[in-house]
């Protein structure tokens, strides 16, 4: 077998175990890294010996490098710098201060747990300073977490790469080099940071304006220019001062995304399908190489080194990086859990392993395993108990506020209006001019333009609202703006007012992804016609515990009749849109409308149809029909025995019975 078959079948295999592994965690909802990792051991030296790195030979340094290239660009561009506004002191801190914090605490553990040589200590904990976004963006999909906190996640992972990897390599150079001046070291870090910056934010603003201005480049090929200049950056940076490329790539990334190139959200698409591949490569790949007893070889210490890292270390970093922030207890809780270590680790400890050896110093297979090691722990008990976190403290995106709604109707401008009445911020899209001019004459911020636009809706800040509902005239377009959201932005509730048998929604297999909006087959042309009219009611309901079945049938059976449209609900005293087959809950209060069709003359003598409707308990939902129980009948008498007389006529009807008939009268002539 010739060698370029070998290495052809290594890296064939090497793709079908990553992305097959993507492909479970994806089933299970777990983070993917699990089973890469499991993967790549299992056909590793110690596994099967399927895959075997060592053949790849100065090819694996390559694949790792062009890999993270890809990937930190790749988290770059998915910052957007409104968001990172918000939280830029603390992330400042944790990118700063905070590595710092993280490289003593998880030195001094490996050097007292683990009973690593001090040099040898700070090398690890140097590159495990790092998090990283091929975990935590998974992780967040999987959790949603609010807004605030997820943002300061992704950034703390993005831009805290470039900087750990530096860090790493400079201690690495102090290690084989002896060179431990403090000058010589803050120099040389700042320098490859400043480079990288340099060259990232130069080149990013080259290659943006130019895709803003060359409109004859096809979708395919502009996205393979940004792919050929973020690599040219890259080693242009790394021809200039070594390992400053990390950072130009990551610089790059942000400055593209500043720029709002066309066809963005499509780039970015794009550059995530390439990062998946990536991922599951090198991870694959790194893991394959593993040797299993080194890692036993490590004893208990080395749990306790991550453990320790886990819940010592990272937790005093989040007190002292965000001690002046306006982060409530609940999210710093969840910030201190959650700090999965990813590809960057994983990727430099394995090339630092490798030269390590070469020098002939010991200690490479042991930093390479006990990195390995927090990164399974982190990501294993992390990325699984994340979401329990999250819902205990309270910081889930379900709890993400506003709303964007597609259609200006007055029973969505009624639903607008009781979002911002709630506190919530509402933004309305809608494509007739004069429907749009009727919502900015309510102090609706309206976007008169098509939904089916994904920069409108993106400035319409969907990608940070809790809610999209479409609820235009037309049922067709409804679901396919619908979709269009769903694939695009996946907010936390999409829900639209469409027909049951949509073949648009058919098409896509979209049934049980896009809910119905309030009630199934809602004539919303109706309703918005009883609006006008002034034929309805504005009411609210609690559902009580006492009677709640009955209470939820007869409402049930109020929405069946349409007399009765369910809005919102208030579970918690958190707001939801109602959606068709939500389970409803003792304790919930609904706000409705109540078809009121009172006639209009009678409506006028009584003080005219109200401009603006307020919310009423109306009798017609509060009162509810119970069941009366049912007696059971008295035996029959034996034969021959006369009826008893009955208690509720006292003997009467044994009077009237023992009379004969009346005669009826005779007419006179």
């Amino acid at each position: 077998m010739d060698t370029p078959f070998e290495i052809t079948l290594q890296i064939v295999l090497t793709v079908l175990a990553g992305i097959s592994a993507q492909v479970i965690a994806e089933r299970l909802k777990v983070p993917s890294i699990i089973f890469l990792l499991a993967f790549g051991i299992l056909l590793g030296r110690d596994g099967f010996g399927v895959i075997h790195p060592e053949l790849l030979g100065v090819g694996l340094e390559v694949i790792v490098a062009l890999s993270v290239a890809l990937v930190l660009f790749e988290g770059g561009l998915s910052l957007e710098l409104k968001d990172l506004g918000r939280v830029s002191g603390s992330l400042r801190n944790l990118v700063t201060f905070g590595i710092f914090i993280t490289l003593i605490g998880g030195g001094m553990a490996a050097h007292w747990l683990s009973e690593f040589p001090w040099p040898i200590a700070f090398l690890y904990a140097s590159l495990v300073v790092v998090t990283g976004p091929t975990v935590i963006n998974p992780l967040l999909r999987q959790v949603q977490v609010d807004r605030k906190v997820a943002t300061l996640l992704e950034g703390e992972g993005v831009l805290i790469d470039p900087v750990g990897a530096i860090l790493a390599v400079v201690v690495l150079d102090i290690i084989l080099n002896g060179d431990a001046d403090p000058l010589a070291v803050v120099s040389g870090l700042l320098a490859r940071l400043g480079i990288g910056a340099l060259i990232g934010a130069l080149g990013g603003s080259l290659l943006g304006i130019f895709l803003k201005r060359a409109n004859f480049l096809t979708e395919e090929l502009r996205n393979l220019v940004v792919l050929a200049g973020l690599w040219g950056l890259f080693g242009l940076a790394q021809s200039i001062r070594d390992e400053s490329g990390l950072m130009a790539t990551v610089v790059a990334g942000i400055v593209v995304r500043a720029l709002s190139v066309p066809d963005e959200r499509l780039l970015r698409r794009f550059k995530g399908q390439l990062t998946i591949l990536a991922v599951s490569v090198l991870f694959v790949l790194l893991a394959a190489d593993l040797s299993i007893a080194s890692v036993f070889a490590l004893g208990q210490g080395a749990v306790f080194t991550v453990v320790t890292l886990m819940v010592v270390v990272r937790p005093v970093n989040i007190v002292l990086c965000t001690w002046n922030s306006d982060l409530n207890l609940r999210q710093k809780i969840f910030l201190s859990w959650v700090a999965p270590r990813g590809i960057v680790s994983a990727s430099v400890a394995s090339l630092f392993a490798i030269l390590l050896t070469e020098r002939g110093i010991n200690g490479g297979d042991a930093i390479k395993a006990l990195v390995f090691l927090t990164i399974l722990m982190t990501v294993l008990v992390q990325g699984i108990t994340a979401g329990w976190f999250a819902r205990l403290l309270r910081i889930t995106s379900t709890q993400a506020q506003g709303a964007v709604i597609v259609g200006c109707n007055p029973l969505s401008l009624l639903v607008a209006r009781l979002f911002r009445d709630y506190g919530e911020s509402v933004v309305l899209i809608d494509t007739d001019a004069d429907a749009c001019e009727q919502a900015r004459q309510a102090s609706f911020t309206v976007f008169s333009s098509s939904a089916l636009d994904a920069d409108v809706l993106e400035e319409a800040g969907l990608d940070s609202a809790g809610t999209f509902v479409a609820m235009t005239n037309n049922g067709e377009v409804n679901a396919v703006v619908a979709l269009r959201a769903m694939e695009e932005f996946q907010p936390p509730r999409v829900m639209a007012v469409f027909p049951s048998t949509n073949k648009a929604q058919e098409d896509n297999g979209a049934t049980a992804k896009v809910k119905h909006a309030l009630v199934t087959e809602l004539p919303i042309k109706a309703w918005n016609t009883y609006l006008k009219d002034g034929a309805v009611k504005l009411g609210e309901t609690c559902l009580r515990q006492d009677g709640f079945l009955f209470q939820q049938a007869h409402l049930k059976a109020l929405v069946r009749s349409g007399e009765l449209v369910p809005l919102l609900i208030i579970r918690d005293e958190k707001l939801q849109l109602v959606a068709a087959n939500d389970d409803w809950q003792a304790g919930d209060r609904i706000i409705y409308l109540l078809h009121d069709p009172k006639p209009k003359l009678l409506k006028r003598l009584s003080g005219g149809i109200s401009q603006e409707l307020t919310i009423e308990r109306l009798p017609a939902v509060e009162e509810v029909p119970m069941p009366q129980p049912i007696a059971n009948p008295p035996p029959p008498p034996p034969p021959g025995e006369a009826t008893p007389p009955s208690p509720d006529n006292n003997g009467a009807g044994q009077k009237a019975a023992s009379q004969p008939p009346l005669e009826p009268e005779s007419t006179p002539s």
